[in-house]
């Protein structure tokens, strides 16, 4: 197991793939409609490559590249799982207080939800990427300073997103969902596991989140009431659900493992003299 861990491509790596370019043949087989629209766009004759979205492809790549990285199903499905939920819990929430609206005018369109876990994948590789350099470059400085630099990144961090949404959220306050949303917020930076990476899945959810952001709101994909391209709330906003999943994974754990089918004791008899 340890040797499958340290390495790039895992056995499992083939599995993840494959389901991953099998969710984006059924997204394109079942929305076509979709597909066929932005197809009618490209000049064929012409320049096409001026017509190809490049960032689109840069992004796919990437996170194909990453989603395969040191894959492990057990870790992997409940994060693809956390990542269905939470996205059609984040996705329903956006599109019912019109914080956002798509295209297509679907709230929420289901063809978007698949995207979220697979972004979940691609940060917690950069996470845990990002972890494994800090382990890397900071070997000189103590554990107690370390944890010390992280909870003040920390609550710099999420005090700063907190204001940032309230600010953005206030026109919709008289939604219950804008109010379940800003609570479970509340409660998950008022009660952080582990400073250290919290503050560095914010940081990857929030890199992935930037270029996510900026293709959907350029190419309008959807839009926001703030009509922003993207607004620099919806970019930290990727980092806020990435820590989110996170924590939801880690309590799924606990409770699987509270829970859960127990391992059989295996009972071993000594043998007579």
């Amino acid at each position: 197991m340890e040797n499958q861990r340290g390495r790039f491509w895992t056995r499992d790596s083939g599995i993840l793939m494959g389901g991953f370019f099998v969710t984006i043949f059924l997204i394109i087989y079942i929305w076509w409609p979709l597909a066929t629209e932005y197809l009618a766009l490209i000049d064929w004759k012409g320049a096409w490559w001026r017509y190809i979205d490049w960032l689109l492809i840069g992004i796919f790549l990437f996170m194909s590249i990453t989603i395969v990285a040191r894959a492990d199903l057990k870790t992997d499905l409940l994060i693809v799982f956390v990542g269905i939920c939470g996205g059609l819990a984040i996705e329903s929430w956006g599109t019912q207080t019109n914080l956002w609206h798509y295209y297509t005018a679907e709230r929420p369109p289901l063809w978007i939800i698949p995207a979220w876990p697979i972004a979940s994948l691609s940060i917690d590789r950069i996470a845990r990427y990002l972890n494994s350099m800090i382990d890397l470059t900071t070997r000189r400085l103590s554990s107690t300073r370390l944890q010390y630099l992280f909870s003040i990144f920390y609550w710099l961090t999420f005090v700063f997103f907190l204001t940032l949404m309230l600010a953005f959220v206030s026109p919709t306050f008289d939604k219950s969902y804008t109010w379940l949303a800003t609570l479970l917020c509340v409660l998950l930076i008022a009660t952080p596991a582990d400073h250290r990476y919290a503050f560095l899945t914010f940081v990857a959810g929030t890199g992935l989140g930037y270029f996510l952001e900026v293709w959907g709101t350029t190419r309008e994909c959807w839009t926001y009431y703030t009509n922003e391209t993207p607004p620099f709330f919806a970019v930290l906003a990727h980092g806020m659900a990435a820590v989110a999943f996170w924590r939801a994974g880690l309590m799924l754990k606990r409770m699987w493992g509270r829970f859960g089918p127990s391992k059989p004791h295996v009972v071993t008899v000594p043998e007579e003299a």
